[in-house]
């Protein structure tokens, strides 16, 4: 799941374009927070990635089907329209990257530093303050922050911060001492 938000030339192109037309028309914002909440449902539902990503359901149905979501979620227009021509296109399956290279492109106009940290239960709201404190010192900026849960990780965090991961995850050094054991 984590590969569908892999940066792609397709996926950045056709980001460029969304973001140039968000851009001209004034739906900046609108469009940014659809991305936020359509990468959201990409990660917690299995069902949308299916529709996006299946090679037999027909390029017609796809935009059917995530034009009725931009709809059920109240999506500007130009975002709704996107994603239609995104599927017409038989280019769902690059969803992902595309709201990759949407952020990153938001992040250089607007100089908003974005993170997300990982973890493997939920943050508290002191956690989650000292998380951005830490983040806000080292970047030299304040961070726009999301947080998510991801029980596989055991314990410890993942960051990452543009295209740079730290990985301070129990699985992570689990695996490295597992690796470290067998060239024993």
């Amino acid at each position: 799941m984590a590969d569908d938000f892999r940066t792609t030339e397709v996926g950045a192109r056709y980001a460029q374009a969304l973001f140039d037309l968000a851009l001209e028309t004034g739906r900046l914002e609108a469009v940014r927070a659809d991305l936020k909440s359509l990468k959201a449902a990409w990660i917690d539902s299995a069902d949308l990635r299916r529709l996006a990503n299946s090679p037999i359901i027909a390029a017609e149905d796809q935009q059917k089907g995530l034009v009725a979501i931009a709809d059920k979620a109240k999506f500007d227009g130009t975002t709704k329209n996107f994603l239609g021509l995104l599927a017409q296109n038989g280019r769902a399956r690059d969803l992902g990257a595309v709201i990759t290279g949407f952020e990153a492109l938001y992040s250089a106009h607007t100089g908003v530093v974005a993170a997300e940290v990982v973890s493997a239960t939920a943050l508290t709201a002191a956690q989650t303050t000292k998380i951005k404190q830490a983040l806000s010192q080292a970047l030299g900026k304040a961070p726009e922050m999301t947080a998510r849960v991801d029980p596989t990780i055991l314990g410890g965090l993942k960051v990452k911060v543009g295209s740079k991961l730290f990985d301070a995850s129990l699985k992570t050094k689990l695996d490295q001492m597992k690796f470290a054991l067998k060239r024993v």
